[in-house]
Formats: C-alpha cells, sequence, structure tokens
C-alpha cells in the first residue's frame, strides 16, 4: 500500500524535521524542501497528497507558492507561520489554502489536522456524495432519491448543500459560505445563507433521519451525516 506523501516547506530545517518525526511515526511519507521554489519544482514532478508550508521562505514565499500550488491542482494545503494576525489567516484561506497553524504548534495537533484534511478531501474528490439515501451529482447538479428518480433544486441552494455535505462534520462560517458560493464581489449580506439554509431544510425535512444542517450559534453552520 502507498504510504500518504506529505511535502513540507519550510526553511527552518529544525521545524522539518520535528514535522517529519511526528508523520513518519503515524505512517506517513515526507519530502522536505527549504524553499518554496524547490517545494514547486518537486510538486510539479511528483505526486503529493498534501502540503504543509511556511510564510516566510526564501527564494518563494508561502503566499506564492500556495497560489502557485491551486494551479496545479486540488491538493490540501495546511499553512504554518509565526504569524498570529487575523489579517493573514484570511490571506491565507482566499489564496487557497486549507488549514492554518501559527508557531508554536502542538505536533499532535499538527498530525490530527494533517489526518482531517486527507479524510476530507477523499470524500470531496467525488463528483457524487450520499447524504444517506440522498446522492448528490455534482456533474448534473442533481439530486438523486435511493429509487433511482432525480430532482433538480436552484443553483445555489445546490452548492449550498453539497459544500455542506462533502465535509460533514465541519464548521462553515457564513462568510467562508458567501465567498465559496456566491463570490468574492457579492454584495449582498450573510443574511442570504440563513435564508438558503432554511430552505434547504424545508425542502429536505423528510430526510432528517439522514441528515441535518446544524446551526452553531454566532459562527455559521455545520452538516451532520447520520448514515453512510
Amino acid at each position: 500500500m502507498n504510504l500518504p506523501k506529505i511535502l513540507v516547506v519550510d526553511d527552518e530545517a529544525h521545524i522539518r524535521e520535528l514535522i517529519r518525526l511526528y508523520l513518519e511515526d503515524e505512517g506517513f511519507e515526507t519530502v522536505e524542501k527549504s524553499n518554496g521554489a524547490d517545494a514547486l519544482d518537486y510538486a510539479e514532478n511528483h505526486p503529493t497528497d498534501l502540503v504543509i508550508l511556511d510564510i516566510m521562505m526564501p527564494k518563494m514565499d508561502g503566499w506564492a507558492l500556495c497560489t502557485q500550488l491551486r494551479e496545479l491542482g486540488d491538493i490540501p494545503i495546511l499553512m504554518i507561520t509565526a504569524k498570529g494576525e487575523a489579517g493573514d489567516r484570511i490571506k491565507g484561506f482566499k489564496l487557497g489554502t486549507d488549514d492554518y497553524l501559527v508557531k508554536p504548534f502542538d505536533p499532535v495537533e499538527l498530525v490530527l489536522r494533517v489526518k482531517a484534511l486527507l479524510k476530507r478531501y477523499r470524500i470531496s474528490a467525488s463528483s457524487v456524495i450520499k447524504l444517506g439515501d440522498l446522492s448528490l451529482d455534482r456533474k448534473s447538479y442533481q439530486v438523486i432519491y435511493k429509487n433511482g428518480k432525480a430532482m433538480t433544486i436552484p443553483m445555489k441552494e445546490f452548492e449550498l448543500l453539497y459544500k455542506l455535505g462533502s465535509y460533514p462534520g465541519q464548521l462553515f462560517t457564513r462568510d467562508h459560505l458567501i465567498e465559496q458560493i456566491w463570490g468574492i464581489d457579492y454584495e449582498g449580506d450573510e443574511r442570504t445563507v440563513d435564508v438558503h439554509v432554511k430552505r434547504l431544510r424545508e425542502r429536505f425535512a423528510e430526510f432528517e433521519s439522514d441528515f441535518r444542517i446544524v446551526t452553531i450559534r454566532g459562527l455559521g453552520y455545520r452538516m451532520e451525516v447520520y448514515q453512510d
């Protein structure tokens, strides 16, 4: 069985070694690079399952590397940085990072986040996801019932349901959902998300034993799926 390959990019050798020791102890294969340019060259020529990258690096910083990696495809990216400002986190997410850790970090937490990201990507890599007795087909934008009957729902409702269903258990803020589904330039407000969630709950009320969109007060929403 091929081990998941993790590309670790940081100009500090002791940080790379710390990450490598913990990941290899959990059964991951690691490749270390000390700058963004070498990391990009490696990623362009070798299959990579996940990238852990620092922001402040020579030759090519983490911002630029993240942007370039996103052009290569849908690779999970975990950013690590000494900077903890919210502005940096927001910039990272806009450039395409999936998760974010601030130094000094707990290596055990890093391993858990790596595992969670790989699990999420395995779920979301398929164009069809299952929510109990329902299936969502991203290619046809249809909701398919267990008996094979298909239903088409409004595009934004489908995209919202598919997004939440692709990452069961993950919290999504309203701002993140607006940006992902309606776009950064959307001029409406976050109540749009609430309205669409309400419609989805009403539309699929009979499937509450299969899945449920849960409100996390003051934060956003997450999907709970009760059947595989």
